[in-house]
């Protein structure tokens, strides 16, 4: 009998602490299999800092190390310039990277620091329990934001791909989303492409990721994947916006 799918190697066999429905479990697998099909996953070194993916350490086939909140950029610039020839990413989350973590995803790319960042995007706080985040949509209601964001108090959601596209530092920036299958095949050849930038040496690359969060959304797991469509892809667009092509 022929096989047509198999676990990648780029993740152990442990079961995921996610809530049902989230799609972290589609992000880290295709991460997983990136890394296996680059042949990478004994030189890598993956950084996961506090949120949803504070267990990734337990998920990932390879050496991983755990940061503060909002600090993966400022460790995984340390590990990679100790130790150059490997390949070193982060895995964080919106309230971590866009909030706390601001300073830190911004100098890093500045910088040019040979990393790549996988930015999950599901426009709340998962972990904490359902609070607004930097990425919240206008109008969505979150545990801090019960009446919907309100722009006149909070401001607008902060999009992470448009702003740090601006950097010359930043050699590749891309925003992709999980909810269906043909958008999981681009995700998964986005990250491949940050992956394979740093091995060449082009510097900073991060893919965002739009993704779900069904129980702080308070939708079940297809609903969620609809509102993402329908909802954070009209203000978050999917597409590249920088190559190291474009890089002087």
């Amino acid at each position: 009998m022929a096989v047509v799918f198999k676990r990648t190697e780029g993740l152990a066999e442990i079961p995921f602490h996610y809530c049902p429905g989230c799609t972290h479990g589609i992000i880290h697998r295709l991460v997983g299999e990136v890394l296996e099909e680059l042949g990478v996953l004994g030189d890598t070194i993956g950084v996961a800092p506090v949120g949803c993916s504070v267990l990734a350490y337990d998920y990932f086939n390879c050496d991983m190390h755990e940061a503060a909140h909002g600090r993966a950029p400022a460790v995984a610039t340390g590990i990679k310039r100790v130790h150059p020839n490997n390949v070193v990413f982060t895995y964080q989350g919106d309230g971590d990277l866009a909030s706390i973590g601001t300073a830190e995803i911004v100098h890093a790319a500045h910088r040019s620091e040979n990393i790549t960042t996988i930015f999950v995007n599901n426009a709340i706080y998962g972990m904490t329990g359902g609070q607004m985040a930097p990425t919240t949509l206008i109008g969505q209601k979150a545990t801090t934001s019960p009446y919907g964001r309100d722009p006149k108090l909070t401001g607008q959601p902060l999009r992470i791909a448009e702003m740090l596209a601006t950097i010359p530092g930043a050699s590749y920036v891309e925003r992709a989303s999980v909810h269906n299958p043909a958008n999981i095949r681009k995700t998964k050849k986005a990250i491949k492409k940050a992956f394979e930038y740093q091995l060449a040496g082009k510097g900073f690359s991060i893919v965002e990721v739009l993704s779900t969060c069904p129980t702080n959304w308070g939708l079940s797991p297809a609903e969620s994947l609809k509102w993402l469509e329908e909802n954070m892809i009209p203000y978050y667009p999917l597409g590249n916006f920088r190559t190291p092509e474009e890089v002087k």
